[in-house]
């Protein structure tokens, strides 16, 4: 029986996929910051769901946490980090900046590489990351965000070539969700947005399939490309 952590499962993408998983031959682990909603999700089969209360902005905490839940768990096969922040700011207020660093930034780097290291000891493993289409450009809206998923995209990178170089059968997925359903989609607006059971739907078989790279929905592939083509001078007028 093949083992899953999810950090940040109390909602949205994360708990979509505690749920899904949950209906399958796998243990999976949950993490989050309020104990109440992973109670919630581990009520529905508590011989196969574990959790440990996290906030992934405390580095020290969380890895204690996640030594703790594999202890539990017996192990760790596939680690997917979905937990992640950030807020609308065109005000540039520091005070909404930070939180979007300390989570996307600081603690999501501290869950990779612990989460790398493992596998590394394991000699296998496959760690995932819910980054975005956002870190394709800046934007003047959100600017903390979309740099902060620049970062997840470049830093996977940077592991997924680590990972080829490596004797051991440890492999990356970077998935790229464009608008989910879920309360981290903000602004006026929004297009093409993907239903949550659809977007785990499509997440899952992203890691099953051992994808490197996965865009949710599809679609959301030529979005970026032509984002990419955008010279400057046009986009920063958009």
């Amino acid at each position: 029986m093949k083992k899953i952590i999810i950090i940040g499962a109390t909602s949205g993408i994360g708990r979509g996929l505690a749920e899904v998983y949950s209906q399958e031959d796998y243990l999976i682990g949950i993490t989050g910051r309020r104990e109440n909603l992973l109670e919630e999700v581990c009520a529905r089969d508590k011989d196969k769901l574990f959790y440990q209360v996290c906030d992934i902005t405390d580095t020290q905490a969380t890895i204690s946490s996640l030594e703790t839940l594999t202890q539990k768990m017996g192990g760790m096969d596939i680690l997917i980090i979905c937990a992640g922040t950030g807020e609308l700011n065109p005000e540039l207020s520091y005070q909404l900046e930070e939180p979007t660093l300390l989570t996307n930034v600081i603690g999501f780097t501290n869950i990779a590489d612990w989460g790398f290291r493992y596998f590394e000891q394991q000699k296998s493993g496959h760690l995932v990351t819910i980054s975005s289409v956002g870190g394709t450009r800046g934007s003047g809206i959100a600017p903390a965000y979309n740099a902060s998923k620049a970062y997840q995209i470049n830093y996977m990178e940077g592991l997924r070539q680590k990972a080829t170089k490596s004797p051991y059968s440890i492999y990356t997925t970077d998935i790229r969700p464009g608008f989910v359903d879920t309360a981290m989609a903000k602004g006026e607006g929004l297009f093409w947005v993907t239903p949550v059971d659809k977007a785990v739907k499509q997440i899952k078989k992203a890691i099953s399939k051992k994808k490197k790279v996965a865009f949710i929905s599809k679609r959301w592939r030529y979005v970026t490309i032509l984002f990419r083509l955008l010279p400057s001078a046009i986009y920063c007028r958009m």
